[in-house]
């Protein structure tokens, strides 16, 4: 058989594309934060992760233009060898000072993260015990490790504790790794009980904070310590390319760990280093994040206001208990004719399918911003309940 020859037989994009119902890689010619231009038209945002709208900060832009004067355009190199500049190791110290971790680490992309950290932490010996639901580079992670790989239902504990209690041998090393908010359906982890059974069982937990810091918790840290278990969790981890308005990741833990990893991670050693704007302008982030608390509480703000008008128009919201706001519509064509509507009223947002979701759990992405105003949230609701009508999807 020809390699290629699965190429040519994949022809079900294609196919959208015809019916005008192909939603991806969508070409954003101008943003603004909480509005896009395609295609020449305007059109409001809730289909991003920028959830304290600090992509278009002032004070971080200035400080992503200084970067780049002074350092250029990019590092060409890795971490090990000519790529850490200073403003990487500043980093570093900020992120390990504000997660009130011993050291950080950064990586190129928060997938690299992933990748990164848990192939270099477990190997065939031991055991990770897996959120069904985890990301994709977790998941991917998992796989880099060589571990025994164990997935419990999705945030399940019950399941989680049968799953440990067949790992009892104490020469086997265990790991727990989840999201701390889950990215497709908004729910956060139950993480007390998770790191209840994590000190029984003599598990390590990974919780990644991709969707979190910036959003959970009273300083922002995330969903550790939303829940009140920032002592009882053994590493966090996460993406600039949310609420910190770049791209990168970060690892945050003990020095230790941090150190060994630093020598033993293949994707920090071989691959370029972040640039230097995109380091300065996580910075500039964090500061404006600590400085201005009032973001998170204007997000919730509109989080809320959303939340209410879709629930009273009798929409299924699923289990969000945060900016992430999934409109569950439970069939692929339904949601791409859904997603096609609210495009043709000027709303981006992200339908999303099986493999992202279980099949039969098609849906609405739909995410908000400290930046979204009052009238740009009634807006959805608006057009929710005027492209539901017309779908005979709510009343």
């Amino acid at each position: 058989m020809d390699l290629f020859a699965k190429c040519n037989r994949f022809t079900r994009a294609r196919e959208y594309a015809k019916l005008g119902l192909y939603p991806y890689f969508r070409v954003i010619e101008e943003s603004e934060g909480t509005e896009v231009v395609i295609e020449g038209k305007r059109m409001l945002m809730i289909g991003s992760n920028n959830y304290l709208g600090l992509t278009h900060h002032p004070y971080v832009l200035e400080k992503a233009r200084k970067a780049l004067e002074d350092f250029g355009s990019g590092c060409t190199g890795s971490r090990f060898l000519n790529g850490t500049l200073s403003l990487h190791v500043e980093l570093e110290e900020k992120l390990a000072r504000f997660f009130d971790r011993e050291a950080a680490l950064t990586f190129s992309t928060g997938f690299q993260t992933n990748l990164g950290t848990i192939a270099a932490i477990t190997s065939k010996h031991d055991v990770i015990f897996c959120d069904r639901e985890n990301h994709a580079s977790i998941i991917d992670g998992t796989r880099l490790s060589f571990a025994d790989v164990r997935k419990f239902k999705h945030s399940d504990i019950d399941d989680l504790e049968r799953l440990l209690s067949l790992s009892r041998d104490d020469d086997v090393g265990r790991l727990i790794v989840l999201d701390g908010v889950f990215s497709m359906l908004g729910d956060i982890a139950p993480l007390e009980e998770i790191t209840r059974l994590a000190e029984e069982y003599n598990a390590r937990v990974l919780v990644d904070e991709a969707h979190a810091v910036g959003v959970l918790g009273a300083h922002g840290r995330g969903a550790t310590e939303h829940c009140g278990v920032e002592d009882q969790v053994d590493l966090v981890l996460g993406t600039f390319s949310k609420s910190l308005a770049s791209i990168g990741g970060f690892l945050a833990g003990p020095e230790e760990v941090i150190h060994y990893i630093k020598h033993f991670s293949r994707p920090l050693i071989f691959s370029a280093s972040i640039p230097p704007a995109s380091v300065a302008t996580v910075i500039a982030a964090l500061e404006v994040l600590e400085a201005e608390p009032e973001r998170r509480k204007t997000l919730w703000e509109n989080t809320e206001r959303v939340r209410r008008g879709l629930t009273d128009l009798g929409f299924n919201l699923g289990p969000s208990q945060t900016p992430i706001i999934p409109v569950i519509i439970g069939d692929q064509e339904l949601t791409f004719r859904f997603w096609r509507m609210l495009t043709e009223e000027g709303i981006f947002a992200n339908p999303v399918t099986s493999p992202a979701v279980p099949p039969g759990m098609d849906l609405i992405r739909t995410s908000y911003m400290a930046t979204h105003t009052p009238a740009q949230i009634d807006r959805v609701v608006e057009t929710f309940e005027k492209v539901g009508k017309k779908l005979r999807l709510v009343a």
